[in-house]
């Protein structure tokens, strides 16, 4: 049979349409909580010195600034204050927590196909920050992010496949009252998205007026305790190892109400954490301990999360240099610390100095989330949209990035063998009285959607076709892939009855009108 360039041509499309129709769970190559942990920054024993070094730091230097209620909760367990008022922590009370510390907790999302399982080695990506400018497509220019970036970006991850839970991303600036801003922030997310979330506040008050609202959305107190969807960031720390007031009560607020805390020790290397690599691990660890010792004494067994969260900054200014070389080593780093511990990990990969998605924040973040994803931490922030060292967000970026954290996915997974994969027979079959190729073969039929993964908008065009289509930029695909996802992805599972009463009580800034879709608007206005 002869075959022209119009039937190799036809033979691509259909492999195309074959590789555009959904897969079936069990078919995909990629799949959310995929085991990793192939690399490993440090050796067994320098891990075991991070940990001694941590244990150090607690029993003789301490944590300043610690308030009434730290007090009441930790001086019972064996806490000390020294003379210069800084809470000491006895090994003997950090190795009871480690006994007791919550472990193999999921994580519920409003919709239970999300829920996950972030323990051993199980990674899984998601979003996080508090940028405060958008990198606006239309404009070029950075500009103040709002209400409405909020949940266009919740809904933007809700539909990327690679993007597991949504943690806020952006601070609302239109929202200049801390109360409002932090209830607001949280409807908007948990509106947006119905994978797991994550957020944060800065006064204890704020949170009990959004229990009130999440036990209403999961359909009573009971029903939100047994699958709590939403959990909190929390800053419980200043680094270097100073209690944070406001964030402490707000942690005790969020373990009695069930829950789960992200222990989060965001430490600078180099400003608030030792420009030492070493050190500036030792002291998160050694943060991350007290915090924990912290939710345990309130608490045995609830669920929080190591948030190992190491920083780096470019020592030749002082400004924060989050795709560098050092910010992989130390994220990929934590997740070891997490797996010495036994403990649900977090920590940050991703975070792209470049101001737009471009040739440099590609590079940035292909190595970060590479490396950190195959460390095995568990739970992977601020990994889509983050640029700028996280003062900038861009939604065309949570497109790019989903397509970049689904290859670093493959490569977690790895090569699988068998028999079978061997392809002995293949070769026998293809070699021996076959074509002599290895396109049309069965095997290569059969595998081609559980083998491989296949970018969303990555280009992989010859050049002639590339040329044919009007040579269209990464950056320019990614916005129209953003268009088609906000034009007509509305989530519905909140509904207009339920967001009205959450109205009544709650000063919810964004009307409901621009949270739906502009077709069934005269309908319900």
């Amino acid at each position: 049979m002869t075959t022209t360039p119009n039937s190799r041509r036809g033979g691509r499309a259909s492999r195309t349409a074959m590789r555009a129709a959904p897969l079936t769970d069990d078919i995909k190559p990629v799949r959310p909580g995929m085991a990793a942990g192939r690399y490993k920054p440090l050796t067994d024993a320098e891990v075991l010195k991070i940990h001694e070094a941590a244990i150090n730091v607690l029993e003789n230097i301490g944590i300043a600034d610690a308030i009434p209620s730290t007090l009441e909760y930790l001086l019972p367990k064996g806490c000390k204050l020294d003379a210069n008022g800084r809470l000491l922590f006895p090994r003997s009370l950090i190795e009871h927590t480690l006994e007791i510390a919550g472990r193999n907790f999921p994580l519920y999302a409003q919709d239970p196909q999300y829920d996950m399982e972030p323990w051993g080695t199980n990674t899984y990506f998601g979003t996080a920050g508090a940028a405060v400018y958008i990198a606006d497509y239309e404009t070029g220019e950075y500009r103040e992010s709002n209400s409405q970036d909020a949940y266009d970006i919740a809904r933007l991850v809700d539909r990327m496949e690679h993007l597991h839970f949504y943690q806020r991303a952006v601070v609302p600036r239109d929202i200049p009252e801390a109360s409002a801003m932090d209830i607001n922030t949280c409807y908007l997310s948990v509106s947006g998205t119905t994978k797991h979330v994550g957020t944060s506040w800065v006064h204890p008050d704020h949170l009990e007026a959004s229990l009130k609202m999440l036990h209403e959305i999961a359909g009573g107190e009971d029903k939100w305790r047994a699958r709590p969807f939403v959990s909190q960031s929390n800053c419980f720390v200043v680094p270097p190892l100073k209690f944070a007031s406001d964030a402490c009560k707000c942690l005790e607020v969020a373990v009695h109400g069930g829950m789960p805390v992200l222990l989060l020790s965001a430490g600078q290397a180099g400003a608030t954490a030792p420009a030492a690599i070493a050190g500036a691990l030792v002291q998160q660890v050694a943060e991350c301990l007290a915090g924990l010792a912290y939710v345990n004494a309130i608490k045995p067994g609830a669920p929080a999360i190591f948030g190992l969260w190491c920083f780096v900054s470019d020592l030749r200014s002082g400004a924060m240099s989050g795709g560098s070389p050092e910010q992989v080593l130390l994220s990929a780093a934590s997740a070891q610390m997490a797996h010495f511990y036994n403990l649900t990990g977090g920590t940050s990969s991703g975070i792209s100095d470049a101001k737009y998605p471009d040739a440099q924040s590609g590079s940035e973040k292909g190595i970060n989330h590479a490396l950190v994803g195959n460390a095995g931490m568990n739970l992977i922030y601020e990994a889509a949209g983050m640029h700028g060292s996280l003062l900038g967000y861009s939604l065309e970026g949570v497109v790019l990035d989903n397509d970049t954290i689904g290859s670093v996915q493959r490569t977690i997974k790895g090569i699988e063998i068998t028999d079978e994969s061997l392809s002995i027979e293949t070769m026998r079959a293809q070699c021996i009285g076959g074509p002599g190729h290895y396109l049309g073969a069965e095997q290569t039929l059969r595998i081609m959607q559980s083998e491989y993964l296949y970018p969303a908008i990555g280009d992989r065009l010859s050049s002639k076709e590339w040329k044919e289509v009007g040579k269209p930029a990464i950056y320019d695909v990614a916005h129209k892939k953003v268009r088609e996802v906000l034009d007509n992805h509305f989530p519905s599972h909140i509904s207009e009855e339920m967001d009205a009463n959450i109205r009544s009580y709650l000063d919810i800034r964004l009307p409901r009108e621009k949270m739906l879709h502009p077709s069934i608007l005269p309908a319900t206005l």
